[in-house]
């Protein structure tokens, strides 16, 4: 009977060192575009900052829809957080939101939204749904009075709105059973 347990003992060992060297083999193939380098060097941060000045010198696409889903039953204000890497591609912000923007993270049970006042102009810049909701409408702006963001799931659909309050973003949100 012990040898049977130390085969068993020794297949699993086994199995775990291939799942492991295969592993190991499959980042040293794609590592190079993981890293987006050829050479293995580090850069400058000279060289780091003329790639994030490029990066925001090119346009970038009108706020969308995302996907994805959360729960949760009340209503209450809207509470800034910092956004959560959900590994989902989110909306990215509109070229036209100028620097002088004042930008805030909206957090609710139906997802998270980021806005931006640029004095009493407010824009959604990008919304993603929380785990087990979906976007049923967005009107991210511009509008002098609102934007809105509804989020619809299983535990019902989630408004949130936000508007502009001595030019930086404030935000309600409802949840409807």
């Amino acid at each position: 009977m012990p040898s049977r347990t130390f085969l068993a003992l020794a297949g699993w060992t086994a199995a775990a060192v291939a799942a492991t060297l295969t592993g190991l083999a499959a980042v040293e193939i794609i590592g190079d575009g993981i890293t987006g380098s050829t050479d293995g060097q580090t850069i400058s941060s000279k060289q780091a900052e003329q790639q994030l000045d490029a990066a925001k010198a090119s346009p970038s696409p009108d706020p969308g829809q995302g996907q994805g889903q959360s729960q949760g039953t009340d209503q209450g204000t809207a509470t800034p957080t910092a956004t959560p890497d959900t590994g989902t591609p989110t909306p990215t912000p509109s070229p036209t939101a100028t620097a002088a923007a004042v930008r805030k993270t909206f957090s609710t049970p139906g997802g998270t939204a980021i806005a931006a006042c640029d004095g009493a102009t407010v824009r959604l810049l990008s919304w993603a749904p929380a785990q087990g909701y979906g976007v049923d409408s967005a009107d991210p702006g511009p509008d002098d009075e609102h934007a809105e963001v509804k989020f619809e799931g299983s535990a019902g659909k989630v408004e949130l709105r936000v508007r502009c309050v001595n030019g930086r973003p404030s935000g309600s949100w409802k949840q409807d059973d």
